[in-house]
């Protein structure tokens, strides 16, 4: 059994209350474990529905979020037993009591992660963004793409306009005009590039390290009914991002079906990757990665202090996750 809700960031702080009365009341079938399970629209339901590994031997309550901060206000809301986003929205809640646990990592693509100017902008370089107007989504790797490369040409975002805002608003607002460069990650870049001529600046290659987590909450590793099926999740989401791999185009078709996006944008994503996707267990490497992103943020001033990253993180699934 599957149910979806879509949730704003308002719902997300509204609490698990306002989840809880649009999920199932009980279980698909007497005694059986419900999983409630993030995705973004082409997300994680639509990969293992693609890959024909979207049975599982348990019931699962999808939510459909915009962005992979409110997945993670929505893990401390114990709203939500598992969810994907990159490495940074975690950083926001290190350091202080959270749910958040990332238990697993997706090695991929950064050439997606962009930022733009528009088709008739003089802007040929970073360092031309001085004073300019540039939009970004708060808490996600467009800021820290952003961050890295101003300080590329020995400026900061005191030295730019900065704009947050969602994708969705973030492509709205440069399509009117109202933004001299924005960064973004995606299908709004594929499809800022394809319908409006927008021009690419930079990429994050060299810049992001492609890494993306499952972050669980600590609530559910806890349960063991709810772990045994965030182990069966991370098992079959390995082997749908493998058939990513092996089948590009039917896999553009299905995302292209679930976000009425052009399939030849995912054509174009696929063969701009910077690497293939694959979900591997958590390692010291990626612990690292996420450090070095926090100690970034501190230095910019998006959060108060340093922190630890390290306790965010689990090495629970190691074995079910290990080649």
């Amino acid at each position: 059994m599957t149910d979806v809700v879509r949730l704003s960031r308002r719902g997300v702080l509204a609490g698990a209350a306002a989840l809880a009365a649009c999920s199932p009341k009980a279980p698909a079938k007497p005694g059986e474990t419900t999983l409630r399970i993030a995705t973004f629209k082409g997300g994680v339901r639509d990969l293992l529905k693609a890959a024909g590994l979207e049975d599982a031997p348990h019931g699962i309550a999808w939510s459909e979020f915009g962005a992979g901060n409110l997945i993670t206000e929505a893990i401390d809301a114990r709203a939500i037993d598992i969810g994907a986003m990159s490495e940074i929205p975690p950083i926001f809640v290190a350091g202080r009591p959270t749910q958040v646990k990332l238990v697993a990592v997706l090695r991929g693509d950064v050439n997606s992660q962009v930022t733009l100017v528009p088709k008739d902008s003089p802007i040929r370089s970073a360092a031309e963004l001085k004073g300019k107007r540039v939009g970004y989504v708060r808490a996600t790797t467009a800021q820290y793409f952003l961050a890295r490369l101003l300080g590329e040409h020995g400026l900061t975002f005191a030295d730019v306009q900065p704009v947050a805002l969602s994708p969705q608003d973030g492509l709205s607002a440069f399509a009117q005009g109202s933004l001299d460069a924005w960064v973004i990650y995606g299908v709004q870049g594929a499809l800022a590039r394809a319908r409006l001529g927008a021009r690419v600046l930079a990429t994050g290659l060299g810049r992001l390290s492609g890494n993306y987590v499952q972050a669980a909450s600590a609530e559910a590793l806890n349960d063991p009914p709810r772990r045994a099926a965030i182990a069966d999740h991370l098992q079959r989401l390995r082997r749908a991002y493998a058939w990513t791999n092996a089948h590009p185009d039917a896999w553009a078709q299905a995302q292209s079906a679930a976000t009425g996006a052009p399939v030849e944008i995912y054509r174009q994503i696929h063969r701009e990757r910077s690497a293939p996707s694959v979900l591997g267990p958590v390692d010291d490497a990626a612990i690292a990665s996420e450090q070095q992103a926090a100690d970034g943020f501190a230095a910019l001033g998006a959060i108060p202090a340093k922190v630890d990253v390290r306790p965010l993180w689990s090495r629970d699934f190691s074995k079910e996750l290990t080649i």
